[in-house]
């Protein structure tokens, strides 16, 4: 069905026609489709839902576009997609470049433009980097666009890779086990957080993006970069890769089958209240 020239939506026009490129597509549409099954992302009893698909212009939030569009145009994803950027301000800014891709791929969207920028800058001191608090705001927009758009959910792009850094930057410089999860809901109670690409392989965004040559805005126009030990954890993780493949989805799975009882938290697991058997040889009394 993935294979037939004259059925596609706009977003996959031009998509090579290699094998292997046809692998990757089925590849990313299967690994979507168990995010969003497996997290129950689509409630088929309600009425139809109606998702706020984030785009920031990088590889990650085309190819969530791309994929969720694709599910939809097949008849695999019964809820109506509005792709949304919101233009903080940032430098240098190409504020044109989305609006004419979405027109072009026939996408419906919403252009917003908020200056956080300024906001940062004058909160955050020199030299500390101001991606934190930049995503709050980023993140309290969204959520005000979603609820003017009648929107269930705000829908983002992070993939499996980002999942697994943000374990691990938990656990060495946050104390917890504790991850960004595939399904969430807000504080607020009144909106779903869903990241479907949960189960996609970064690399596999950027091949796909990179194949389809789409107009890819970079994430550091601000001057500021994610933080440093960020950066660390990923090059620990690639190293990890590279001396043994498969090492991230073998990080991956082990997130998606914990065992309480074999970790140290009273709070998850009744260690108190563990009681053993008697054994027949014992006194009872």
């Amino acid at each position: 069905m993935l294979d037939e020239p004259d059925d596609i939506h706009p977003l996959f026009y031009g998509a090579p026609k290699t094998t292997e490129f046809k692998k990757l597509r089925k590849r990313l549409i299967q690994n979507t489709r168990e995010a969003i099954d497996a997290y129950g992302m689509v409630d088929s009893a309600g009425k139809r839902a109606k998702w706020l698909v984030c785009m920031s212009g990088g590889k990650d939030s085309y190819t969530l576009l791309a994929v969720l569009h694709e599910l939809q145009w097949r008849g695999l994803l019964p809820v109506d997609l509005l792709a949304c950027n919101l233009d903080q301000g940032q430098p240098n800014f190409p504020a044109t470049v989305l609006p004419k891709f979405l027109n072009d791929m026939q996408v419906p969207h919403r252009i917003e433009y908020q200056d956080t920028y300024s906001i940062v800058v004058d909160k955050v001191p020199a030299g500390r980097t101001m991606c934190a608090l930049c995503s709050r705001l980023r993140r309290g927009n969204l959520y005000r666009i979603a609820r003017e758009e009648g929107c269930s959910a705000v829908v983002l792009g992070h993939h499996r890779d980002d999942i697994l850094e943000t374990f691990m930057m938990n656990m060495f410089h946050g104390s917890r086990l504790a991850t960004m999860p595939p399904k969430l809901l807000n504080e607020e109670g009144d909106l779903f957080v869903y990241r479907p690409l949960a189960h996609v392989a970064e690399a596999d965004c950027e091949k796909f993006a990179s194949a389809m040559g789409y107009p890819i805005i970079p994430c550091d126009l601000c001057g500021s970069q994610d933080g440093l030990q960020r950066q660390q954890i990923k090059a620990m993780l690639d190293q990890w890769e590279t001396n043994t493949p498969g090492r991230r989805q073998q990080m991956f799975g082990a997130l998606t089958n914990t065992r309480p009882s074999h970790l140290l938290d009273p709070s998850i697991f009744d260690f108190k209240g563990l009681q053993r058997r008697i054994g027949p040889n014992e006194n009872n009394d």
